[in-house]
C-alpha cells in the first residue's frame, strides 16, 4: 500500500491554499507511480554505490598485490660509471638482466649518477650497492697482492690474460677477494688494450718523448704507477670529467681502449693515438658475497650463467670494434700509429720490477704468470 503524501516539517514554508494547515503534511506525489518511480532511483543508485565500491576494492586488491610482487622480487642495485650508450651497459641490461630471471629487479645507474668512480667497491661493503664492474685498483687498494694483474706488460694478450683468470691465480685473487673484502667476482670482461691518446701533436716513440705529458689516469695509486711507467706525468680525474680536462688544457693525453674513446668521444679534442698497448684492460663483475649468499642454489647458477654470458658478450663485442675503430680515428683525422712497443714495455718492466709494488705480490705468482 502507497501514499500519495510525504510528511515534512514546515517551520519556513508558508502553506498554500492546497495544504492541509496545521497538520505538517504537503502534497508531494500525486499518484503511487511517483513513488514507486523514486524506489526504483534510490534501488539504482545504491547498485551504483555497490558497483563503485566493488571497483574500488578490486583495484585495491590489484594494487596490493603488484605492490606485493614487487616486494617480493630481489633488489639489485648495481652502479657504474660508464654512459648508458656504453657497450658494456647495453650487454647489462640485454644479457645478464634477462638472463638472472624474472624474480630480479636490476636497477642500473650510469655515468657515475649513484657512486663516484673507485667508490664502489666501499659502497658494496657498506650495503649501500649489491653489484658494480670493478676495475683491479679497486681491489688493490685494500688488497696489494692484486696489483700484479693491474701491472703494465703483465699479460701479453688477451688470451693470456683469460688464461690466468682461469687458472689457480686467478681463484687465489678472487678468494682473497671473497675472504677479505666480502666481494665475489662473477666474470672477467675484457674490454680492450689500453692505448695513449694525445692532444699535443708531439711524436710519441718512445717513453722519453712523453716527458713532461700530464697523462690523466684514474684515481688510485696502482693507476697512476701505471703513467709513471709510461715515462708520463700521471695527473688523477675522473672518467666522466676527461673530456672537459682535454678540451681546456688540464690534461695533455689519456689512456684507455679504442672502443671507449669512442664512446666518450675523445676523438673530438685529440689529435692522435699512439699504439703502446700496455694494458690488457678488463673489468671485474662483481657482487658483494652478503648478497650472494641468500640466493637459492638455483639463482646462483643463474646468475652466474648470465655473469658469463655477460663477459663474453662484452669481450666479443670489445674485440671486434677494435678491430673496425682505427680506420675510424683515421678517418677522424688522427693520427694513429705504433711506436717503439718494445722500449716501452722494457721501461715499464723495469719501472715496476725497482717500484714497491713487487714486494706486495705473492710471491712466486709473477713466475705463475709469466709460465702460463
Amino acid at each position: 500500500m502507497c501514499t500519495d503524501t510525504l510528511r515534512y516539517q514546515t517551520r519556513h514554508t508558508r502553506p498554500s491554499a492546497g495544504e492541509r494547515r496545521g497538520t505538517g503534511v504537503v502534497p508531494f506525489f500525486n499518484t503511487c507511480a511517483g513513488l514507486q518511480d523514486l524506489k526504483e532511483k534510490l534501488a539504482m543508485m545504491n547498485l551504483n554505490r555497490r558497483s563503485v565500491l566493488k571497483g574500488a576494492a578490486s583495484i585495491a586488491v590489484a594494487a596490493a598485490s603488484t605492490m606485493s610482487l614487487a616486494q617480493s622480487k630481489i633488489q639489485l642495485i648495481y652502479s657504474d660509471t660508464i654512459p648508458e650508450q656504453d657497450r658494456r651497459a647495453k650487454l647489462l641490461m640485454q644479457e645478464f638482466g634477462p638472463g638472472i630471471g624474472p624474480e630480479f629487479d636490476l636497477k642500473a645507474y650510469w655515468s657515475a649518477s649513484l657512486f663516484k668512480q673507485g667508490t664502489e667497491l666501499l659502497a658494496m661493503q657498506r650495503g649501500n650497492l649489491d653489484m658494480g664492474n670493478l676495475s683491479v685498483a679497486d681491489f688493490q687498494r685494500q688488497i696489494p697482492a692484486w696489483g700484479i694483474v693491474g701491472a703494465p706488460y703483465i699479460f701479453r694478450d688477451i688470451e693470456h690474460m683469460q688464461k690466468v683468470f682461469a687458472s689457480d691465480v686467478g681463484q687465489q685473487l678472487f678468494k682473497l677477494s671473497e675472504d677479505q673484502l666480502g666481494i665475489k667476482v662473477l666474470s672477467v670482461n675484457y674490454i680492450g688494450m689500453r692505448h695513449v691518446n694525445l692532444k699535443p701533436k708531439k711524436k710519441v716513440m718512445m717513453p722519453a718523448d712523453l716527458a713532461g705529458i700530464k697523462l690523466r689516469m684514474p684515481a688510485g695509486e696502482g693507476w697512476q704507477f701505471v703513467g709513471t711507467a709510461l715515462g708520463a706525468n700521471p695527473t688523477p680525474i675522473a672518467y666522466t670529467e676527461v673530456y672537459t680536462a682535454l678540451q681546456t688544457g688540464a690534461i695533455d693525453a689519456q689512456d684507455n681502449p679504442l672502443p671507449n674513446n669512442k664512446d666518450m668521444k675523445f676523438h673530438e679534442v685529440t689529435t692522435q693515438i699512439v699504439l703502446t698497448g700496455h694494458m690488457v684492460n678488463f673489468n671485474l663483475l662483481s657482487i658483494r658475497k652478503s648478497k650472494w649468499d641468500t640466493l637459492t642454489a638455483a639463482q646462483k647458477e643463474r646468475m652466474q650463467k648470465a655473469a658469463n654470458a655477460f663477459g663474453a658478450g662484452v669481450t666479443a663485442a670489445s674485440k671486434k670494434e677494435e678491430e673496425d675503430l682505427i680506420a675510424f680515428f683515421k678517418g677522424q683525422g688522427l693520427d694513429v700509429y705504433t711506436p717503439n712497443v718494445k722500449a716501452f714495455r722494457d721501461y715499464a718492466l723495469e719501472t715496476t720490477r725497482k717500484s714497491k709494488y713487487v714486494n706486495e705480490w705473492i710471491p712466486g705468482m709473477l713466475e705463475r704468470i709469466n709460465a702460463l
